[in-house]
């Protein structure tokens, strides 16, 4: 994939011609501090250049900028006295080398500016790294024998150690600058300060150890590992630059411990310090990869944190983080509109806001998301600052904990339903009285036709199904037309609703007294004392009916007449109700103001 901007014409060749100058400066720069033909420098800068720059531009640009870099770097050896075809052997190693690695990461890592890439980005460079200055050793060193008769083992190992280190450090710091420009490696106010002030101790150190020949040089590992966990990578670069540079000149020069070994010649010394610098750079740079990680997470993880604050802080939801023992950890500010409270007044508190009979379940409902990992629904009330509870409807799921380990916390978000709650449940007592309007005569209060045909056949059923027996008493007021032709409607309403009461009065908890229209009115009668429990009933209302009503400043004596019908077999509710007509019937026939039973077998007495 490919991120680079555009380049003009003028711009590329400007571009080409600082590649050339940085790529050539310093192979001239090394190649003299080394002093002799063929002899290979303690680190190699040029390659690395070259392979973060093809890694900031388009690969098809790559041909022009790969041939300024082989022209730079031919150059600079032949500056430094080495033969041409010496000098094009080692710039074709060279770019080896450099296509090998760009190549590899530009085919595996498309986008290099992904930080999500970074730690992929670092495994594949590096073992391509490694694989390319094998290669490029081989040949250079192959090169170096045939022209001045060096040893192949040696210079391999020399060259493998300068180009790998040189890759690693200046690779990667190219990239950098061109991908965030050199403000990336700049700093500012105390970082500013700290950074020079390590990069000074650790120069004054390295030249330390390296100008005497004390064996100290692991003095110089601690500072240079300190600016690379103090300042990341741009401690790691300027530091190893430091400390290559000032070994390198030093050791040239004839000071430095390298110079205490006796028996070994100047080849072996620079291999020396190759070694030493790539101890500190595999030291410092997986230090300076973990930083730059942690950064790029701690900036992710504070980016979310902003967004998780911002979307919490105005949501009209109240927004709650606490642990699962119901600790408040976060709440946010909608808290003061919802509960009355201030965020600050609800944290740490744990159910001492709940309402008492929400508490065990709301318990459980936490530890249920903790323990399944889902969220889950709940509705609940809260105590507002007033005093008053309020109905929430809470979204409860499971977030991992910031300062526990392996934990869980709980996350809410929960929104004031109180006023649906109030509709819904005022809607519930408005279909629980129709559903009872609907069951109930409006006048007497009593159960209505409706209702006693549900209770008749479930009592009929149950007795298919049980044999218990039944009976259904059937009664009515009489002379009740006389009354409402004399007194009026009105009159004639109060007695029936009289005549209910002392119906209700004077039957079992367990009987169904209803009102099935006019003065008519029926008791169903379950029980196993039947018809002795029935009949005990009629009595009981015939006499309770016969006090005198006072009604409106009139005094009214009214009677009834029962009809019972008892059945202890099979029978179907219209039956049923025609034998306790028939009895009814007799009763009135009989004189009024007294019952007749019948049982289904055709008995009749009264």
């Amino acid at each position: 994939m490919d991120h680079s901007p555009t380049l003009t014409r003028k711009r590329l060749w400007l571009d080409r011609l600082l590649l050339a100058f940085l790529v050539g400066a310093s192979a001239w720069l090394l190649l003299a501090l080394v002093r002799a033909p063929g002899e290979l420098s303690a680190i190699w800068i040029g390659n690395g250049i070259l392979t973060g720059w093809l890694l900031s531009r388009p690969t098809r640009l790559w041909p022009g900028y790969v041939a300024t870099g082989l022209a730079a770097d031919v150059v600079a050896h032949l500056l430094s006295g080495d033969p041409v075809a010496y000098a094009a052997a080692i710039g074709a190693s060279n770019v080896v080398e450099v296509l090998i690695v760009a190549g590899f990461v530009r085919r595996l890592v498309p986008d290099v500016g992904d930080a999500r890439q970074w730690i992929r980005l670092g495994g594949i460079a590096t073992s391509s790294t490694l694989a390319a200055c094998a290669v490029s050793g081989v040949l250079a060193a192959a090169t170096a024998v045939v022209v001045y008769e060096g040893s192949f083992l040696r210079d391999l190992f020399s060259w493998y150690a300068a180009h790998v280190v040189g890759m690693v450090i200046f690779a990667t710091t190219t990239l950098v600058v061109h991908r965030e420009g050199l403000q990336s490696l700049a700093l500012s106010g105390r970082k500013r300060g700290s950074f020079i002030g390590i990069m000074l101790l650790l120069s004054a150190v390295a030249f330390t150890v390296f100008f005497f020949r004390y064996p100290l040089l692991f003095l110089a590992y601690p500072p240079l590992l300190l600016g690379a966990f103090r300042h990341g990578f741009a401690g790691v670069a300027v530091g190893v630059i430091l400390l290559a540079v000032i070994g390198s000149v030093l050791t040239a020069m004839g000071y430095g411990p390298l110079w205490a070994l006796e028996g070994i010649g100047a080849p072996e010394r620079i291999a020396l310090l190759q070694l030493y610098i790539a101890g500190g750079c595999l030291m410092i740079i997986p230090v300076a990869l973990a930083m730059g990680e942690r950064k790029r997470l701690t900036a992710r993880l504070r980016d979310s944190e902003h967004r998780y604050r911002l979307l919490a802080d105005f949501s009209h939801d109240l927004v709650v983080r606490m642990r699962p023992d119901g600790e408040r950890l976060y709440v946010s500010p909608s808290a003061r509109d919802m509960l009355g409270w201030e965020p600050a007044e609800m944290l740490g508190s744990r159910w001492s806001l709940m309402h008492p009979e929400d508490r065990d379940h709301q318990s459980e409902a936490m530890a249920d998301v903790v323990a399944s990992g889902r969220a889950r629904m709940d509705m609940y009330r809260v105590r507002h600052k007033d005093g008053h509870y309020i109905w929430v409807e809470a979204v409860t799921q499971p977030i991992p904990s910031i300062d526990r380990k392996g934990e869980f916390d709980i996350i809410s978000a929960a929104r004031d339903v109180t006023s649906r709650v109030v509709a819904e449940q005022a809607l519930e007592e408005s279909r629980r009285e129709l559903e009872r309007l609907v069951r109930v005569d409006a006048l007497t209060g009593l159960a209505n036709r409706r209702q006693f045909d549900e209770r008749i056949s479930l009592a009929l059923k149950r007795l298919r199904r049980h044999g218990h027996p039944l009976a259904l008493i059937y009664l009515d007021v009489d002379h009740f037309k006389g009354i409402n032709d004399t007194y009026g409607h009105e009159v004639g309403d109060e007695v029936l609703c009289a005549f209910a009461r002392r119906l209700r009065e004077n039957v079992r908890a367990i009987d169904l007294p209803a009102r099935i229209g006019g003065d008519e009115f029926v008791v169903v009668v379950e029980d196993a004392a039947v018809p002795d429990a029935a009949e005990a009933i009629a009595r009981k209302l015939v006499e309770a009916m016969a006090v005198p009503i006072a009604v409106d400043g009139t005094t009214l004596k009214i009677t009834t007449s029962i009809g019972i019908a008892y059945t202890h077999a099979s029978v179907d509710a219209k039956t049923l109700m025609s034998s306790a007509d028939g009895a009814l019937y007799s009763a009135k026939k009989a004189g009024r103001n007294r019952y007749c039973i019948t049982s289904m077998e055709g008995a009749v007495k009264g």
